[in-house]
C-alpha cells in the first residue's frame, strides 16, 4: 500500500522559506515521478513541481527562481525547498506519485504566508 507522508509545513512571513518533504513507501520511489501541487481555497489544485525518475524538473510558471523541487531515492523522500514566500502561495501543498499513469496522494500540509 502507497504511502506518501508530507510535512515541513507551517506559518511564515512573507519573503521567508520553508522546506516540505514527503516520505514515501509501499512503491518503486526510485522509479516513480514524483511532484508537488497545491490548492488553495475556492481554487482548483495546481502544480507546483515535478521530479521525474531520471530527466529534468518542471515549476509553475508562479513559483519558477523561488521554489526547488529534489529528490533523495536513498530515503525515498522528495522536497519542495520554497524561498521568497509571497501570500499568494498560501495553500495546502499535496505530495503526489505517479507510476505508469497510476497516481497517489499525501494528506497535504498547510502553507500559510502573511503579508
Amino acid at each position: 500500500q502507497v504511502q506518501l507522508v508530507e510535512s515541513g509545513g507551517g506559518l511564515v512571513q512573507a519573503g521567508g522559506s520553508l522546506r516540505l518533504s514527503c516520505a514515501a513507501s509501499g512503491m518503486f520511489f526510485s522509479i516513480s515521478t514524483m511532484g508537488w501541487y497545491r490548492q488553495a481555497p475556492g481554487k482548483q489544485r495546481e502544480l507546483v513541481a515535478t521530479i521525474p525518475s531520471m530527466g529534468t524538473t518542471d515549476y509553475a510558471d508562479s513559483v519558477k527562481g523561488r521554489f526547488t523541487i529534489s529528490r533523495d531515492n536513498t530515503k525515498n523522500t522528495v522536497y519542495l525547498q520554497m524561498n521568497s514566500l509571497k501570500p499568494e502561495d498560501t495553500a495546502v501543498y499535496y505530495c503526489n506519485a505517479n507510476l505508469l499513469g497510476v497516481s497517489a496522494w499525501g494528506q497535504g500540509t498547510q502553507v500559510t504566508v502573511s503579508s
